[in-house]
């Protein structure tokens, strides 16, 4: 099975920038599409960002215009970059990817907290 994992969260000021990384246990390029999500506690995952195997992005209102997600092929990592941050983006962030063959998988989460 292929494995996703998050890393990069931490704490930071509103107004603040971080980047999240997600790591795949198989070439990036080998996902049909890699998405983050995130999750507050009493409340579904949302989607935040997502990109396709050929580059297609898509991003949720909320974070349009200030989020980014890109490929990093030589770290094998699809990237978030969160800029301009609010402390309503304070979650558990989670990478999702399907695979070509192996299918679907989550990484564990990484937490932001942003504090005002």
């Amino acid at each position: 099975q292929v494995q996703l994992m998050e890393s990069g969260g931490g704490l930071v000021q509103a107004g603040g920038s971080l980047r999240l990384s997600c790591a795949a246990s198989e070439s990036i390029s080998s996902f049909i599409y890699i998405q983050w999500y995130r999750q507050v506690p009493g409340k579904q995952r949302e989607l935040v960002a997502g990109r396709t195997r050929e580059g297609a992005t898509e991003y949720a209102n909320f974070v349009k215009g200030r989020f980014a997600i890109s490929a990093d092929n030589a770290k094998n990592t699809v990237d978030l970059q969160m800029n301009s941050l609010k402390p309503e983006d304070t979650a558990a962030y989670y990478c999702y990817g399907f695979h070509f063959v192996g299918g679907s998988s989550w990484g564990r989460g990484t937490q932001l907290t942003v504090s005002s």
